[in-house]
């Protein structure tokens, strides 16, 4: 990630100003986040009284580690801080048109509660801090590249800097793509051929990094720069934009010449010591050489995440509608917070049910969006882009809460029957709190661990499934594997983890009813379920003909729109009383579909 982009990223998670622009160099000098967080803590606001804008002291705190001196003595070094302090406030003042004030900046005082209060409202801190902290990164970038040219002009060694101090390469590396910019602009306005920007990632490098280690991705890396320098000519300009991140640009007559291009290309770079490596690739062909040179980057950026998440093919030329998954991943994330906050996230509730009782014997707790203006947001579409930005965990948390609170009103209304399950998303099999937030959940709303069961999709890494599912287990909770055979590795996973229930993934299902190899497979999945003792649940039931086949090979347990559609957690209440009372009254299958 680039500093704005990291920049961004924290400023969503709801750390100020300051924290946020000044924990995107934190890993430029060897400093943890949480360090960058509490050194910064106290200057977001303007020092919370209006003051000078965050992004100033964040800024200068920048500058000091890269430029400052720790010698009292070295007034030489103090008097070059100095200046390069000036030169950044008065730089950061021509952009911000002569404003440095949190106040002046966002058009209210931060240090007055009422004003506070519409800052909040309003969400100015998400529309006037961005111009600020990206002004800032623009300065900073420039300086320290500036830097990097000062101390090579003077023969001074970077590799003479101590080892902790990581400056040296995130000097080369802006000084690089700086280079790689310039180069390419000028490529656009003298060729008389069309230009076309190719950007591509390895897929999964995460997981490659995780299983082989940090220093054999790095060896993947330099693997890939060798050979695009064994295949570029001198009109066709690369450059490794951040971790797995390349960009290529080159001129051509016909768009044939850019996927042939990609095709060598991919044939030199897939493997790496017998290990395969999956690359996505996005085009953006050049249509306006007015267009900012970012703009050009940012569209094969969107086409190379298209691709990314295509099954077909792992290259794409640009289209128009990725601008508008962009405009919906930007709407997303400004809106997320106040989501939370207006408590504008629903819980809804799908029934699960006992084919042979007719009954309700649980519920799934799903998540709805319903937004003010927009309307219900589905979560399709905001799932993935709250995934991928880190905001899920406050997400589940919500819901988690939200679940245990439901599950609490029907102790209180003598409903014990039917506990309810939530989603574990797999970021929280990262995070050693989780067990901690659970079990305190549970024991702020006095509800037995047993009535809060948990989902683990089944895709989720192995080792990461079972080291957390045993955990979780021995806090006394129900674990559920979810989309059961959607992935590879469903029996791995069953044999080192210790889940009580397994889901049925819906294609089960639907190819039962088409395919008699379909119905003979899930006939074995239900006889070994029932050898190894583990309960099993059918989702995705939509017809009377699956239900009956299901009742039919032994499973007994479903979830669909056969028996009821995702709703309100006061009308899955109300059907819960209704079971309760007059047991002979029980909802009758098919009212799903109604």
């Amino acid at each position: 990630m680039t500093h704005s982009e990291k920049a961004e990223h924290l400023l969503r998670q709801q750390y100020h100003c300051s924290q946020a622009l000044f924990g995107a160099f934190a890993e430029d000098f060897g400093m943890d986040l949480k360090t960058a967080f509490k050194i910064s803590t106290c200057f977001g606001g303007g020092m919370h009284q209006g003051s000078v804008c965050g992004c100033i002291t964040a800024s200068l705190m920048i500058l000091g580690m890269a430029l400052g001196f720790y010698d009292s003595q070295d007034r030489e070094q103090e008097i070059y801080g100095n200046k390069k302090t000036d030169e950044f406030i008065n730089a950061f003042k021509e952009k911000m048109g002569g404003e440095t004030k949190c106040r002046n900046i966002l058009g209210k005082d931060i240090s007055k509660p009422d004003e506070m209060a519409v800052i909040r409202q309003e969400g100015l801190i998400l529309k006037k801090c961005p111009r600020a902290i990206n002004a800032s990164i623009e300065i900073l970038e420039k300086m320290l590249e500036e830097q990097l040219k000062d101390k090579e002009e003077s023969s001074i060694n970077l590799a003479d800097l101590p080892e902790k101090d990581e400056l040296q390469n995130i000097l080369k590396t802006i000084s690089r793509i700086r280079r790689f910019r310039k180069n390419v602009n000028e490529l656009i306005f003298s060729s008389s051929k069309e230009i076309g920007f190719i950007q591509f990632d390895i897929r999964k490098f995460k997981i490659i990094n995780d299983l082989y280690g940090e220093k054999f991705g790095n060896e993947v890396l330099d693997f890939i720069i060798r050979k695009l320098k064994e295949s570029c000519h001198e009109k066709q300009f690369f450059v490794n934009l951040r971790s797995d991140v390349f960009m290529v640009v080159t001129e051509y007559d016909q768009e044939e010449e850019l996927v042939e291009f990609i095709r060598q290309l991919d044939g030199k770079i897939n493997s790496f010591k017998n290990v395969k490596l999956q690359m996505a690739y996005g085009i953006y062909t050049i249509e306006d050489k007015e267009m900012e040179q970012r703009q050009m980057e940012d569209r094969a950026a969107m086409a190379r995440k298209a691709a990314k998440n295509n099954i077909v093919t792992n290259v794409l030329f640009y289209k128009e509608q990725f601008k508008d998954t962009l405009y919906n991943r930007k709407f997303i994330e400004e809106n997320m917070q106040a989501a939370i906050a207006e408590r504008q996230f629903m819980m809804y509730l799908q029934p699960k049910y006992s084919i042979v009782k007719n009954e309700i014997i649980g519920a799934e707790a799903l998540i709805r969006w319903k937004h003010p203006r927009r309307g219900m947001i589905y979560p399709d579409q905001f799932i993935p882009i709250i995934e991928e930005n880190g905001f899920i965990k406050k997400v589940d948390y919500y819901i988690w809460e939200e679940a245990c609170q439901f599950l609490a009103k029907c102790k209180e209304a003598g409903i014990d029957f039917c506990p309810v399950s939530v989603n574990m998303s797999r970021v929280h099999l990262q995070d050693d709190e989780c067990i901690q937030i659970l079990a305190d959940m549970v024991e702020k709303y006095h509800i037995p661990k047993r009535l809060l069961e948990l989902e683990i999709t089944e895709t989720a890494d192995n080792q990461q499934v079972s080291m957390k599912a045993l955990q979780l287990k021995e806090e006394g909770f129900t674990l559920l594997m979810d989309d059961f055979g959607s992935g590879y590795s469903s029996l791995n996973i069953l044999l080192e983890t210790p889940f009580d229930v397994i889901k049925l993934d819906r294609k089960f299902i639907e190819n039962m009813t088409v395919s008699s190899k379909g119905r003979m497979i899930l006939e074995h999945v239900v006889s070994m379920a029932d050898k190894l003792e583990l309960g099993l649940l059918a989702e995705g039931v939509e017809t009377k003909e699956q239900t009956e086949l299901l009742q039919s090979i032994g499973c007994d347990q479903v979830q669909g729109y056969y028996y009821a559609r995702p709703m309100p957690a006061d009308d899955f209440f109300d059907l819960l009383k209704k079971q309760l009372i007059n047991g002979d009254e029980k909802p009758s299958a098919g009212d799903g579909n109604k």
